[in-house]
């Protein structure tokens, strides 16, 4: 038995104690010692070829999807079949016009009572809830039942956008796909979103986008495992729209001048005006969605009420009806400008309100990138109007509008900067577009504590992460916590010679476990507990009791990989082993010690130098 006053048994000086093995390898791996290797796992190769073609497939869904979208929009308003992009806004029902947007919501209140319900919305929020809370595992139905009852909402009017059915459709693949296979819940999670951003990738021709926007509201991780999957299907979906579609921008924006630095400080102004914006509009939504909630009728028919002012707008403004990423480019090119922008985008706010707040089928992007533009191109203007020299492009304000919209309402900053980007292919955007969703971004966090994303979700009482902060525990080596004091007994010894020196020194109580040592190697660990068990004879040896091989950890390992070690092999403390030899233990007390150092260093405000007339000082 080692004492206290023993020099063995002092952190980094146990150098006498212990060797494991002449041979580390075998014996490490008997010990339940965590293998190096590298930063992801060699199964991620596969995950990334599953990846890869589930945004095969997502991209040639979105190209499906779109096309059945203008098959339903022709069928609707112009009462012919085709496949040629048309907008409701060419339409010349006149009055009648109020009726299609009515039965195209009826029919998807149907779709979600006796289908499913969880179409309703615009799935984002659904596919968050469903990585969180239930593995990734999104019903297979809702595959085909999303795009479908979204085909039906937007060709006969709805004021949405197709990529956010897309982008959950993509989703629901991914993770049905995961459910197939023999697979963890974090690699299901990684495939859910490879296949939303495969489908917003192929929509938009956006893929570093897509992997943004997946890392910012799914993935809640940035991480190789789960980054490579995700990018191989973005670019896949983007490689398959260059193939279909072409390699030009998503919206064509034309020349833009190098702006100014006292255009940038208004465009960072724009921003933060949107932010505000945002946070409006956000508590607009839910405040329709909470109207509804009140009516006395089943929640089937709340679509078709919804679709009313749809339908009464689209008389007096029919580019408020369907998609609009037409009306989108114009803004941002210029074309679209004075009292018919803010028409449109006024009765394009109040269409899209009450359409979503009513639990149709739809989604969030085009909406939000259409009053964004319009406001971010008014508040621009009027810049423009107040400093004539600044240099100021209402164009550019559009631009940062858009973005900077979607930045504060999803609280996906960069991924709003690299969309617009992407979809405009404008560099001298990029530090505007940076400013101006940093600053919507900054806005919304304080006024607001979600996002129109997760608000939803955060109503039905599920906690939302809403930072991605480094893993502590995985900053801290274990030499840091466990290379101290060990007390360990000899395998040697009897249970009633443990007993009498437990009850002669009170102090080693506080031990509740303890390795043990068979001459010099480690055979195992045993606790307090079994010691001072009233079945175990006195003349019982400490050997007998070891009930299992050591689980050990290496000193260099860190405190993140010893809580794992923990959690998987059922133990509440690990040996600390350096070159094979004993040199400490770290136990739960230790980890949760680290966290403790983590939330003082996080609350506690310390100056150590200061400023004086003769100089600095320590």
């Amino acid at each position: 038995m080692i004492h206290n006053e023993d020099p063995r048994r002092v952190g980094g000086a146990a150098r006498d104690a212990v060797p494991v093995a002449p041979s580390m390898g075998p014996a490490l791996a008997a010990a339940h010692v965590p293998p190096g290797g590298g930063a992801i796992a060699p199964r991620t190769l596969g995950i990334a070829a599953v990846a890869s073609a589930i945004g095969l497939a997502a991209a040639l869904i979105a190209e499906v999807l779109t096309h059945s979208l203008a098959l339903v929009t022709n069928l609707a308003f112009f009462h012919r079949w085709s496949f040629e992009d048309a907008s409701p806004a060419d339409n010349r029902l006149g009055g009648w016009v109020v009726l299609v947007p009515v039965a195209g919501a009826l029919l998807v209140g149907l779709m979600a009572r006796y289908g499913s319900k969880a179409i309703r919305g615009h799935g984002i929020p659904e596919a968050m809830e469903n990585v969180l809370f239930n593995q990734s595992r999104i019903p297979a139905r809702v595959l085909f039942m999303k795009p479908l009852s979204a085909v039906v909402s937007i060709g006969t009017g709805g004021p949405f956008g197709a990529e956010g059915p897309i982008i959950a459709t993509g989703g629901a693949l991914g993770s049905l796909v995961g459910q197939f296979a023999k697979i963890t819940a974090e690699e299901r999670k990684i495939l859910l979103a490879s296949g939303a951003a495969a489908g917003m990738s192929a929509t938009f021709g956006s893929p570093v986008a897509a992997v943004l926007l997946a890392i910012e509201l799914l993935l809640f991780e940035y991480r190789a495992r789960s980054l490579v999957p995700v990018a191989f299907a973005a670019c896949t979906a983007a490689a398959v729209r260059i193939a279909l579609v072409g390699t030009a921008p998503a919206f064509s924006v034309g020349v833009l001048a190098q702006p100014g630095a006292g255009a940038i400080f208004a465009y960072v102004m724009v921003g933060a005006i949107m932010g505000l914006l945002a946070v409006g509009v956000t508590k607009a939504v839910y405040a329709v969605e909470d109207a509804f909630e009140r009516l006395p009728i089943h929640w089937m028919w709340w679509p078709a009420l919804g679709a009313i002012p749809v339908g009464v707008i689209g008389i007096v403004a029919p580019r408020t009806m369907g998609v609009g990423y037409s009306n989108i480019e114009q803004m941002v090119s210029g074309e679209l400008a004075g009292t018919a922008l803010f028409t449109l985008c006024a009765f394009k706010l109040v269409s899209w309100l009450f359409s979503l707040g009513s639990g149709t089928s739809g989604g969030t992007l085009a909406p939000l990138f259409t009053v964004g533009g319009g406001a971010g191109a008014a508040v621009a203007g009027l810049f423009a109007v107040l400093a004539p020299h600044s240099g100021i492009d209402p164009r550019l304000g559009a631009l940062v509008g858009m973005a900077a919209m979607f930045a504060g309402a999803s609280r996906a900053p960069l991924a709003s900067v690299v969309f617009a980007f992407e979809t405009t292919r404008q560099a001298v955007g990029l530090l505007p577009l940076l400013g101006g969703c940093c600053a919507a971004y900054l806005i919304a966090c304080v006024m607001a504590k979600h996002s129109i994303m997760t608000e939803k979700i955060a109503r039905r009482g599920r906690p939302v992460p809403t930072d991605y902060a480094a893993d502590y525990l995985s900053q801290v080596l274990v030499r840091d916590i466990g290379a101290k004091a060990v007390v360990t007994l000899s395998a040697s010894q009897t249970i009633a010679e443990v007993r009498g020196w437990l009850a002669e020194d009170g102090a080693l109580l506080h031990h509740h476990g303890f390795p043990v040592l068979d001459g010099e190697t480690l055979v195992g660990v045993v606790t307090q507990r079994e010691l001072l068990a009233p079945s175990l004879q006195a003349e019982t040896t400490v050997a007998v009791i070891v009930s299992r091989a050591p689980v050990v950890i290496g000193v260099d390992a860190t405190a993140r990989a010893a809580a794992d070690l923990m959690v998987r092999e059922a133990v509440g403390r690990l040996p600390v082993l350096e070159r094979g030899r004993l040199v400490g233990i770290v136990t739960r007390s230790d980890l949760l010690e680290a966290h403790s150092d983590r939330l003082a260093s996080e609350q506690q405000a310390r100056r150590f130098r200061r400023i004086g007339l003769r100089g600095a000082r320590a």
